[in-house]
Protein backbone atom coordinates (compact mmCIF):
# COMPACT_ATOMS: atom_id res chain seq x y z
CA UNK A 1 0.00 0.00 0.00
CA UNK A 2 1.08 3.32 -1.06
CA UNK A 3 1.26 5.67 1.90
CA UNK A 4 0.07 9.25 1.54
CA UNK A 5 2.48 11.04 4.67
CA UNK A 6 6.25 9.28 5.28
CA UNK A 7 9.21 10.16 7.23
CA UNK A 8 12.99 10.37 7.16
CA UNK A 9 14.90 8.26 9.45
CA UNK A 10 16.04 12.02 11.76
CA UNK A 11 12.22 12.87 11.23
CA UNK A 12 11.82 9.44 12.74
CA UNK A 13 14.27 9.73 15.74
CA UNK A 14 12.98 13.61 16.35
CA UNK A 15 9.72 12.01 16.78
CA UNK A 16 10.80 9.13 18.98
CA UNK A 17 12.58 12.23 21.42
CA UNK A 18 9.89 14.05 21.45
CA UNK A 19 7.19 11.04 22.58
CA UNK A 20 9.32 10.29 25.14
CA UNK A 21 9.45 13.73 26.53
CA UNK A 22 6.24 14.39 25.75
CA UNK A 23 4.04 11.38 25.34
CA UNK A 24 1.84 11.10 22.50
CA UNK A 25 1.90 13.37 19.72
CA UNK A 26 0.46 14.99 16.65
CA UNK A 27 1.15 16.33 13.44
CA UNK A 28 -1.07 19.09 11.80
CA UNK A 29 -0.33 21.17 8.84
CA UNK A 30 -2.65 24.30 7.51
CA UNK A 31 -2.36 26.62 4.32
CA UNK A 32 -1.86 29.20 6.65
CA UNK A 33 0.89 31.90 5.84
CA UNK A 34 4.47 32.07 7.43
CA UNK A 35 5.19 28.51 9.13
CA UNK A 36 1.33 27.96 8.82
CA UNK A 37 2.15 25.47 5.78
CA UNK A 38 4.84 23.69 7.94
CA UNK A 39 3.77 20.61 9.27
CA UNK A 40 3.43 21.61 13.35
CA UNK A 41 4.18 18.77 15.97
CA UNK A 42 2.13 18.86 19.45
CA UNK A 43 1.08 16.90 22.49
CA UNK A 44 -1.63 14.55 21.25
CA UNK A 45 -5.19 16.26 21.58
CA UNK A 46 -3.50 19.87 21.95
CA UNK A 47 -4.96 20.70 18.57
CA UNK A 48 -8.86 20.61 17.87
CA UNK A 49 -9.29 18.77 14.82
CA UNK A 50 -11.87 20.52 12.82
CA UNK A 51 -14.84 18.62 10.48
CA UNK A 52 -12.49 20.24 7.53
CA UNK A 53 -9.57 18.41 8.68
CA UNK A 54 -8.25 15.47 6.85
CA UNK A 55 -6.04 12.79 8.17
CA UNK A 56 -3.36 11.08 5.99
CA UNK A 57 -2.30 8.58 7.83
CA UNK A 58 0.76 8.27 10.48
CA UNK A 59 4.38 9.13 10.50
CA UNK A 60 5.76 6.68 12.69
CA UNK A 61 2.69 6.14 15.46
CA UNK A 62 2.05 10.05 14.69
CA UNK A 63 -1.31 10.93 13.08
CA UNK A 64 -0.83 13.43 10.24
CA UNK A 65 -3.41 15.84 9.65
CA UNK A 66 -4.17 18.82 6.73
CA UNK A 67 -6.34 20.92 6.18
CA UNK A 68 -8.63 20.59 3.80
CA UNK A 69 -7.97 23.41 1.08
CA UNK A 70 -4.29 22.47 1.80
CA UNK A 71 -4.87 18.82 0.58
CA UNK A 72 -6.33 20.00 -2.28
CA UNK A 73 -2.96 21.26 -3.41
CA UNK A 74 -1.19 18.14 -2.39
CA UNK A 75 -3.69 15.44 -2.65
CA UNK A 76 -1.90 14.10 -6.21
CA UNK A 77 2.11 14.06 -3.91
CA UNK A 78 3.55 11.95 -1.25
CA UNK A 79 4.31 14.04 1.30
CA UNK A 80 7.78 13.17 3.03
CA UNK A 81 9.12 14.58 6.51
CA UNK A 82 12.14 15.32 7.27
CA UNK A 83 13.81 17.22 9.82
CA UNK A 84 16.44 20.58 9.33
CA UNK A 85 18.62 22.58 11.71
CA UNK A 86 17.09 26.09 12.73
CA UNK A 87 13.67 27.21 14.06
CA UNK A 88 10.40 28.13 12.75
CA UNK A 89 8.13 30.47 14.05
CA UNK A 90 5.18 28.19 15.58
CA UNK A 91 4.43 26.14 18.54
CA UNK A 92 5.64 23.08 17.02
CA UNK A 93 7.54 20.96 19.80
CA UNK A 94 10.46 20.64 18.11
CA UNK A 95 11.44 24.12 17.92
CA UNK A 96 13.65 24.42 21.51
CA UNK A 97 15.73 21.27 19.96
CA UNK A 98 17.41 24.23 17.53
CA UNK A 99 15.55 21.64 14.78
CA UNK A 100 12.20 21.96 12.74
CA UNK A 101 10.13 19.84 11.03
CA UNK A 102 10.01 20.42 6.94
CA UNK A 103 7.31 18.81 4.06
CA UNK A 104 9.50 17.57 1.32
CA UNK A 105 7.15 16.46 -1.35
CA UNK A 106 7.41 13.82 -4.49
CA UNK A 107 4.37 13.66 -7.06
CA UNK A 108 2.67 9.78 -7.29
CA UNK A 109 2.79 8.02 -10.03
CA UNK A 110 -0.83 7.07 -11.95
CA UNK A 111 -0.13 3.44 -10.55
CA UNK A 112 0.44 4.46 -7.09
CA UNK A 113 -2.83 7.18 -7.25
CA UNK A 114 -4.55 3.72 -8.05
CA UNK A 115 -3.80 2.48 -4.69
CA UNK A 116 -4.37 5.38 -2.63
CA UNK A 117 -6.54 4.65 0.51
CA UNK A 118 -8.94 7.36 0.68
CA UNK A 119 -8.43 9.90 3.44
CA UNK A 120 -10.61 10.30 6.55
CA UNK A 121 -12.11 13.87 7.02
CA UNK A 122 -12.93 15.11 10.09
CA UNK A 123 -11.39 12.44 12.45
CA UNK A 124 -10.87 13.82 16.12
CA UNK A 125 -7.39 13.11 17.61
CA UNK A 126 -8.45 11.20 20.63
CA UNK A 127 -10.83 9.10 18.47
Amino acid sequence: MVERVVATPEALALLAKLERQHGPLMFHQSGGCCDGSSPMCYPAGEFRIGASDVKLGEVGSVPFYMGAAQFDYWRHTQLIIDVVPGRGSGFSLEAPEGLRFLTRSRVFSDAELAELAPVEIGVSAEA
